[in-house]
């Protein structure tokens, strides 16, 4: 399994930082490689990805969701193998920190090649940085789920 981890400080509170990450549907906004995401229910979720110029589905499941601190998740199935973390600081009544932590199973040469380069990395921190200019230029989250669930 390839490891990535990544940061970044927006100027929002964390409330509005964690509110809009719930919103998983908007993710192809900030998120390059993603087409589409389906919110199925509360926990799952159907994803359409384009890595490397290959097309891609899966399905993920939240594994733990706490409000303003943290989401968790797993593939469960299809074409790609990864778990990740999403964590949630507060730096100030106005800045907060986002730290994403993937850990996924490249898939190939091409992928292992990739993550051995450290295009994933870039890519990551990409992302974060999309999502800071998507959430800093609206100044608000474009809605909330603020569910809790439990590990395990």
């Amino acid at each position: 399994m390839a490891t990535v981890t990544a940061s970044v400080d927006v100027d929002v509170p964390v409330s509005t930082a964690y509110n809009q990450w719930t919103q998983f549907e908007s993710f192809p906004h900030f998120l390059d490689e993603v087409e589409s995401i389906t919110q199925l229910d509360a926990t799952h979720t159907h994803w359409k990805v384009t890595i490397g110029g290959t097309e891609r589905e899966f399905d993920a499941v939240i594994t733990e969701q706490h409000p303003d601190e943290r989401v968790a998740w797993n593939s469960t199935s299809g074409d790609v193998d990864h778990a990740g973390v999403v964590t949630f600081h507060r730096l100030s009544d106005t800045t907060s920190r986002v730290t994403v932590q993937l850990d996924w199973k490249p898939s190939g040469l091409l992928e292992s090649a990739g993550a051995a380069l450290g295009v994933d990395d870039h890519a990551i921190k990409k992302d974060l940085k999309n999502f800071k200019e998507f959430i800093e230029s609206q100044g608000w989250e474009t809605g909330a789920w603020r569910g809790d669930v439990a590990a395990g």
